[in-house]
């Protein structure tokens, strides 16, 4: 655009380009519809001539050769507020240039540091390559996720959005189709289509764009998206298969440092070198890049077991709350016994008196009593406290001991 104005027509439309100041103290160019008789009214019919003229607007991604205008389109995709450091440095000497930033990541990906920050290569190089849907969670506070959110922004500027996890699911979209990263906080999908919709999204090349009050617009999709969760265990319904999920349990930061994120941009343009300069650790052997295996954490195994396991894990978690609530080694039940519990303890009705019973013989591998014979029936009040009644059946036995090693393993 030339530097005489902050104008530019697009097609038939007027725009300006403004600094919109944030609370940070920061400004961001934005782009903003003009009217024309206002740009004649402030400036004089001839200044209408000087303005930059463009066929339409475009939308290509790249980093390292940015272009504002390409084949006479305005291109909406933006330049990334840092730049490469310039001078040539060896790849040692780019580390030590960069200790934040390294141990940072570390951090955040641990064991699996190399392939963390082969993704932020790719990102930098080859934004348009489709990649894993990145999960950050953890039940703790003070673990780095926001930052690490943040220190993304700062590198990819006007390029990444935030949104909330409501608002994936509106029908409007403009905000965030055309960024390379779509950022979403306090994830707690809970409705299957919506996470079918995000694993579309995850690997397709198009999408609908849609604006309130506009038609919708077919356009080419190229965003990743990392997801940010307290919910370790539910955030999300995904079955054992599923291979687009990259998730990583953060650990807290041993010791807060308020100047943190201020050290990691300031890192920024020796990073950017680095990840350059860097030859890759893992090698394209998926449509998004990483290999199933390769992503797979025991955060993803933990969050499929918990989905597909649900049914277990509940009476994993009620009868546990029973041995820590009496002092008996084991309990005597019939599948109703369990049923009757589950619905009060969880408010749910999801089940069945089968689903109990087949999961205490296939799951479980226990018998029932040949013959009906009396028991102490254990049932929960609405307050959660636990009651004796007599009883007759061909009751279940499960021991304390049984329980305490489903429930120390549903944890790991």
């Amino acid at each position: 655009m030339s530097q005489e104005t902050p104008y530019l027509r697009v097609g038939t439309s007027y725009y300006k380009t403004i600094e919109k100041p944030l609370i940070s103290g920061d400004k961001i160019s934005i782009l903003v519809r003009w009217n024309r008789e206002t740009i004649v009214s402030d400036h004089g019919k001839t200044y209408v001539s000087v303005i930059p003229k463009y066929d339409g607007f475009c939308c290509i991604p790249n980093h390292l050769n940015y272009q504002k205008v390409v084949e006479g389109f305005y291109n909406m995709y933006n330049e990334i507020p840092y730049q490469p450091y310039d001078e040539n440095l060896e790849l040692h000497d780019l580390k030590e240039k960069i200790p934040f930033t390294l141990n940072f990541m570390d951090h955040i990906f641990g064991e699996q540091l190399e392939l963390g920050l082969d993704y932020l290569k790719i990102l930098l190089m080859f934004p348009t390559q489709i990649l894993p849907i990145l999960c950050l969670v953890s039940k703790e506070r003070a673990t780095g996720k926001t930052t690490f959110i943040k220190w993304l922004k700062a590198i990819f500027g006007l390029n990444m959005t935030y949104i909330k996890g409501d608002s994936f699911g509106s029908q409007f979209n403009a905000d965030w189709t055309s960024m390379l990263i779509v950022a979403i906080d306090e994830v707690f999908f809970d409705k299957k289509e919506i996470t079918e919709r995000l694993k579309y999204l995850s690997t397709t090349d198009k999408d609908k764009k849609e604006a309130k009050g506009k038609d919708r617009e077919e356009i080419d999709f190229f965003a990743k998206f990392i997801l940010c969760s307290n919910n370790e265990d539910n955030f999300i319904q995904i079955d054992e298969n599923e291979i687009r999920f990259w998730i990583i349990k953060i650990k807290p930061i041993k010791s807060e440092n308020t100047e943190f994120l201020k050290n990691l941009n300031c890192e920024i343009p020796y990073f950017l070198k680095y990840l350059i300069q860097r030859p890759f650790y893992s090698h394209k052997k998926t449509r998004m890049w990483f290999t199933h295996t390769e992503i797979r954490t025991t955060a993803l195994q933990k969050l499929v077991w918990k989905n597909n396991n649900k049914l277990e894990s509940r009476i994993i978690e009620l009868l546990f709350e029973f041995f820590e609530s009496v002092e008996d080694q084991e309990i005597n039940v019939i599948p109703q016994d369990i049923l009757n519990m589950l619905n009060k303890m969880f408010k749910s009705s999801y089940w069945t008196i089968n689903d109990v019973r087949k999961l205490l013989k296939e799951i479980w591998k226990l018998e029932p009593q040949q013959n009906s014979l009396a028991y102490i029936k254990y049932d929960m009040d609405y307050g959660g406290s636990f009651f004796q009644q007599n009883k007759t059946g061909r009751y279940f036995s499960i021991e304390r001991n049984f329980i305490s090693e489903k429930f120390d393993e549903m944890m790991r």
